[in-house]
């Protein structure tokens, strides 16, 4: 479920979840942790989402922690919303691809874990329980990968704090 904003005439924004006002670099961290958000405008009930996420990056631009080539971006301003839908489009494939490649890593990962010993083998991989086994142990092995899960993006968002400085 999205983390609703509301946005304000003042331009302050109201985390509806947290009953509190929060900033941009506040939602920024929020994105970076994985979160949903969904920001509309309290007045008109606008959705005011690609605006406030356009905003972020942008102030991301101007504190230099990122940088979009000024060539793209004039190319984006000259050839409007076609330009725009095309970048969308191919940003979105980037992604889904990114995604599938981090899907693909994590589960090489666990069977290099498991063939080191490190971790249980993947429910593919292990022997067939036997019957005197307890049926608590398939729920053991979840919440164990589950916190490797929580430990390898911690690990993540560490080495991207140091990668941004």
């Amino acid at each position: 479920m999205a983390y609703v904003i509301k946005r304000y005439s003042n331009r302050k924004l109201y985390d509806t979840q947290e009953s509190r006002y929060v900033t941009l670099e506040e939602l920024e961290e929020l994105i970076r942790a994985g979160k949903e958000i969904s920001v509309v405008d309290v007045s008109t009930g606008e959705d005011l989402t690609s605006v406030t996420l356009a905003q972020i990056i942008l102030e991301n631009e101007r504190s230099r922690r990122a940088g979009l080539p000024t060539a793209f971006l004039h190319q984006l301003i000259k050839h409007g919303e076609a330009w725009q839908d095309f970048v969308q489009k191919s940003m979105k494939s980037s992604l889904e691809g990114i995604l599938s490649s981090q899907r693909e890593a994590e589960r090489v990962f666990r069977e290099l874990a498991a063939r080191a010993g490190w971790m249980p083998a993947a429910p593919s991989e292990a022997k067939p329980e036997k019957k005197g086994e307890p049926a608590g142990e398939a729920e053991a092995l979840r919440s164990e990968v589950a916190a490797l899960r929580e430990q390898l993006r911690t690990l993540e968002e560490r080495l991207e704090k140091k990668r941004e400085k």
